[in-house]
């Protein structure tokens, strides 16, 4: 299979282009309250660099997204070993998963529709799963993303997109002037390998807290736990009144001096914030710079990293009998 590469335009001539690697997204151009048009995704100058990078950058990460403890799990008493790439932990279904796989692409009018199957025991994960992402790209700038998934034996699936966001525009400085604001009044602390300990702590009285519109610079240098670990946010917070299969409002994002919005809509239950705190090193962007750290803001909506040996957190498991169905949505609006 070769590298593919799609796009889906509107009348207002904003653009989302997407890679068949990972399936990831590779561009989103929409205009400024002045109508000017900037690309407000962080991507590579080579598709290339997009397969086996530290950032995930703009892909979609599986077969279980964020980390695994040890990756070690259990399913239906059987116990299963994942392999180790990110300290002692598993992240993002391992070296070869979902997000390094050339997956099988086509465009039907104004969607995209990626492909992949996973073969029983790859990455030590059991089950043949067959997994898709949807996009379709709106007039009005919503650009909406389904992922499915359907397995031959009892697994564990956790989809989400890894874009990284600066809505001045990639490549114009980093993202700690953008303010955010999450509809989540806890959030998920973890160990210093950023493995959860299975509490649901409230923010209120911490960094962590999001509840109004606040500069990601603001407490990005606290001295607290989750910050120190790494080295700035790079947490799950738990999505407020979460009910499986209903979709909700989980973040906003807005950038005052470019005059944007990103409001984003999930059905997932959790929505991991990652600053781009390791961002310095990667491949030379679109721009043709190189990215320095904190130039991108990943909000990703998923599964409660770890779930599978979380008991008190929503199931990751899927059956034969089941379908994966979860829906992130991603708008673009003017201030």
């Amino acid at each position: 299979m070769i590298i593919q590469s799609f796009s889906l335009s509107n009348p207002q001539g904003a653009k989302v282009s997407f890679s068949n690697i990972g399936a990831g997204i590779t561009s989103i151009i929409v205009p400024d309250a002045e109508g000017k048009m900037h690309d407000v995704v962080l991507g590579y100058k080579n598709l290339e660099d997009y397969i086996g990078d530290g950032p995930c950058m703009g892909k979609v990460p599986g077969r279980y997204a964020n980390r695994i403890a040890k990756g070690k799990m259990t399913i239906n008493g059987r116990d299963y070993t994942l392999p180790i790439n990110n300290g002692d932990n598993h992240l993002h279904g391992g070296p070869e998963g979902f997000a390094n796989k050339l997956w099988e692409g086509r465009q039907k009018g104004n969607r995209v529709i990626f492909t992949y199957t996973s073969k029983a025991g790859e990455m030590g994960y059991p089950g043949n799963l067959t997994a898709s992402v949807e996009y379709s790209w709106s007039e009005d700038n919503e650009l909406t993303m389904v992922l499915k998934a359907k397995t031959d034996e009892t697994t564990v699936v956790n989809l989400t997109n890894h874009t990284y966001f600066n809505l001045k525009g990639e490549g114009n400085g980093n993202i700690l002037d953008h303010e955010l604001k999450l509809y989540a009044h806890h959030y998920l602390p973890t160990d210093s390998g950023l493995i959860p300990t299975g509490e649901l702590a409230k923010v209120e009285d911490t960094p962590m807290d999001f509840t109004t519109f606040k500069l990601l610079g603001e407490d990005i240098k606290k001295d607290f736990p989750a910050l120190n670990y790494g080295k700035g946010y790079d947490n799950c917070w738990v999505v407020d009144n979460y009910k499986q299969g209903d979709e909700r409002v989980c973040a906003e994002l807005i950038c005052k001096e470019a005059k944007r919005r990103l409001i984003i809509s999930t059905t997932q239950p959790g929505v991991q914030i990652y600053t781009g705190n390791w961002l310095s090193g990667s491949p030379m962007s679109k721009s043709g710079k190189f990215y320095n750290d904190y130039d991108g803001v990943a909000i990703e909506c998923q599964a409660f990293p770890d779930s599978i040996n979380k008991p008190n957190f929503p199931s990751v498991l899927l059956t034969p009998q089941q379908e994966y169905v979860q829906t992130i949505k991603f708008k673009f609006t003017t201030l």
